[in-house]
């Protein structure tokens, strides 16, 4: 089975799953512009040298999660090929990342036709470009902690089943808090129709935990800090999204797409020719 070559565009927040234990919606663009969704990822327990960031190209091999029927989803074969090869980086004003996500994969602006696409099982996964933001927001959840027989189901399961060839992880892992808000964008698309989507970043998680120790446990502090960096300062680039649909939802939900990240791309400026 050929490697194939994958730029990480996306990680979720991690979330916890009786199957898999906490685990880590990857996902990136093949060369052509394609999407590839990695799951599941078990992120944090791989080897440092393992562990990649956005933005990071990985050669790996990839076989279809055929538990997911959403088109671009596949687990990895071996997991010990999660790891950066090359990095993208912003060099000549983001030349080389836009070229990839903005020139190669199809870029979308317009809700309708996302919703239509999910519904058709076309695809899951995409560049998208809001018109308008109109507000970044954020809700309270219900529960501050991890469903508690969700966790101790997962803790069984991974303790009776051997997943992994070195579990010296076990002795001093630690599940990831779970966040306290949720976090959306309302916007409005090229048609002019308004929307809320909900946003599942990782980067938007570890924002808010970072502002609330340099805010000594201040959430509203906290929470302005994060509206600040993901309004104010986003407002001032090419905004644009990658958003995701999600597995249990995909077919039924009159809107199934979610926020997976952010792509703040510098506006391009016109040479002065004179």
């Amino acid at each position: 089975m050929p490697k194939q070559r994958i730029l990480i565009t996306v990680k979720t927040y991690p979330t916890l799953s009786r199957k898999y234990g906490e685990t880590v919606c990857t996902a990136g663009v093949r060369e052509d512009g394609s999407w590839v969704r990695i799951y599941p990822v078990p992120f944090r327990r791989l080897d440092e040298g393992e562990q990649y960031k956005k933005f990071d190209w990985l050669d790996c091999r990839l076989e279809r999660n055929t538990s997911d029927p959403r088109p671009e989803t596949f687990r990895p074969v071996d997991e010990a090929e999660l790891r950066p090869v090359e990095h993208v980086g912003t060099a000549d004003n983001w030349r080389e990342r836009r070229r990839l996500l903005l020139g190669t994969a199809r870029m979308y602006d317009r809700l309708d036709d996302l919703i239509a696409d999910a519904k058709a099982n076309v695809c899951s996964l995409a560049v998208f470009r809001p018109t308008r933001i109109l507000d970044f927001i954020w809700e309270e959840e219900d529960s501050r902690e991890w469903d508690p027989e969700k966790l101790r189901q997962m803790r069984a399961a991974h303790t009776q089943l051997d997943l992994f060839s070195d579990n010296a992880w076990r002795n001093t892992f630690q599940v990831i808090p779970k966040l306290p808000y949720n976090f959306s964008y309302r916007f409005e698309d090229a048609s002019g129709k308004g929307s809320e989507l909900q946003v599942l970043d990782w980067e938007a998680g570890a924002l808010y935990w970072n502002c609330l120790r340099s805010c000594e446990g201040d959430e509203p502090r906290a929470l302005a800090k994060v509206r600040q960096k993901y309004l104010d300062e986003f407002l001032k680039t090419d905004l644009h999204f990658f958003v995701g649909t999600t597995q249990q939802f995909h077919f039924v939900a009159p809107n199934p797409w979610v926020i997976v990240g952010v792509f703040p791309v510098p506006h391009e400026h016109q040479l002065d020719l004179f």
